[in-house]
């Protein structure tokens, strides 16, 4: 089949399915779960506990760097009893990351819980883990990748606001640095978020895109696209409706990022939502892989035809000019302007 076959056979299948999103299914999206629980900002002098919750971190040198990481922001370090623990491709078994993650929001002195990694693993946690305690003792939570399963679940089971932001072991530019800065350590709201300044316009590092027009409020969900897709249809997946999503991912090529996405589509997710954010997905393909469509072209494909504002490109993920966005807050989207802005408090 040739290639402008294959993309007017994709473009009809697309069109026909986005019927499915109608202009009353929006208006009558409702947001449902627990009231939102904001943790205490965070401020120089805290102790913050380093956990791993997904793959293992055994490098001493590794651990280091995470460590250094929490002084840099000022912060004192508590690491969890089974942190360089090794168990096949994860961080111990999955009952020794929940205790660790139990121990840290049930200690007085910890003030924050850091992932130090992401990787595969911590959705072994979710039928685990005790919610009453995150709820009764709420604080920052930091992690993204992998650790979204933990994410969606902690905020749609206790109402508790995390973060999605760097972990441990990231390479953070200033603008990443300044953004962490004015989310956990401020209860001021966040604002506006939009990419880091280019030093050259003409070839930016950082496109943004509007696929789809438009302005939406909602509560804030998502993160990485692998970890949404592979909860769907658990008591953990994620709850999109009447909310802005975000994905992104890294390293996949692009039918599978089609094949996610068309999850996602459906089970009802892409239609319903708010509004959708797509963050820059790093090496989509790898390189050296070749793909019939680029990233862009499934994006506009996939969800160009939805009835809700989709943004393309803002830098959070896997970047490193990271944003810390904390999920389960207000969030506006304006597509048309490209911004994406949060006017509450997401701490105390």
């Amino acid at each position: 089949m040739s290639t402008t076959i294959r993309r007017t056979f994709l473009g009809q299948t697309l069109a026909g399915a986005a019927m499915l999103s109608s202009s009353a299914e929006q208006a009558g999206a409702q947001q449902t779960g627990p009231a939102p629980l904001l943790p205490a900002a965070l401020k120089p002098g805290d102790t913050v506990g380093l956990i791993t919750p997904s793959s293992y971190v055994s490098d001493p040198d590794e651990l280091a760097f995470a460590k250094r990481f929490c002084e840099f922001f000022q912060l004192k370090w508590k690491l969890g009893k089974n942190v360089g623990q090794r168990y096949g491709y994860l961080a111990g078994t999955a009952q020794q990351r929940v205790d660790d993650l139990h121990a840290m929001f049930s200690d007085r002195e910890v003030a924050g819980v850091f992932c130090i990694r992401g990787g595969y693993g911590s959705a072994q946690m979710l039928d685990k883990l005790d919610y009453g305690l995150i709820r009764n003792n709420p604080k920052v939570f930091l992690g993204y990748s992998d650790i979204t399963a933990l994410h969606t679940a902690i905020v749609q089971k206790t109402g508790l606001v995390t973060f999605h932001g760097p972990v441990s072991l990231s390479h953070l530019t200033e603008w990443s640095q300044q953004h962490l800065r004015s989310a956990l350590f401020s209860n001021k709201a966040i604002g506006t978020v939009v990419n880091p300044n280019e030093s050259n316009p003409l070839r930016a590092s950082h496109t943004m895109r509007t696929v789809r027009g438009g302005r939406a409020t909602g509560l804030l969900t998502g993160g990485n696209l692998t970890l949404l897709s592979t909860t769907l249809g658990t008591p953990w997946g994620i709850e999109t409706a009447g909310r802005i999503l975000l994905m992104e991912d890294i390293g996949e090529d692009i039918y599978r990022i089609d094949r996610m996405l068309t999850q996602l589509r459906l089970a009802g997710k892409l239609q319903t939502a708010a509004g959708i954010v797509v963050g820059e997905c790093k090496d989509c393909p790898p390189p050296g892989h070749d793909s019939a469509y680029s990233l862009g072209e499934v994006v506009d494909y996939l969800l160009g035809d939805l009835n809700i504002p989709v943004l393309y490109g803002l830098s959070f993920g896997h970047t490193i000019d990271q944003v810390t966005l904390p999920l389960g807050v207000q969030a506006t989207l304006d597509a048309d302007k490209q911004t994406l802005t949060l006017s509450s408090s997401a701490t105390r």
